[in-house]
């Protein structure tokens, strides 16, 4: 599936739901599903600078040239953006990644719904999403 095939798949998901706090709690549901990172990948440097709540990122190349992310967050709805991100972005190469336009954050009105400390979190997140996508992308190009 493509980055924009999973996002409005995002979209329907969301859609279904007109009060917040059942979007909320959808969120939550799929924070559930995201697999416990390993303790060997909670470090200080997967630690994400910028949220509030503690969110730990892992990042793998695979043989094949994509990117799976793993994550973890201690905070509900934080785990539940985290799995959000990792559904939409893992899986595919770095060019991808880099050029995702993630539409979905605003159309669900993810963004709108969320304090500006969560807010900067999904910011953090996104952003360190795309420093190991630009990170595996200039590896790749060294090595070629």
């Amino acid at each position: 599936m493509t980055i924009n095939e999973i996002q409005e798949q995002i979209i329907e998901e969301f859609s279904i739901f007109d009060d917040w706090m059942d979007k909320y709690a959808l969120l939550i549901e799929t924070g559930h599903s995201l697999e416990p990172l390993d303790e060997s990948h909670k470090t200080a440097n997967n630690l994400i600078e910028g949220c509030q709540s503690r969110v730990w990122l892992q990042a793998d190349r695979t043989a094949d040239g994509r990117i799976v992310f793993r994550g973890e967050s201690d905070a509900l709805i934080v785990k539940g953006i985290v799995s959000l991100l990792i559904k939409v972005l893992s899986g595919h190469t770095a060019q991808e990644i880099l050029e995702a336009n993630l539409y979905f954050i605003e159309q669900i009105g993810l963004r709108e719904h969320l304090s500006p400390v969560r807010s900067n979190g999904l910011a953090a997140m996104l952003k360190q999403m795309r420093m190991y996508a630009l990170a595996f992308r200039v590896k790749e190009e060294n090595r070629g």
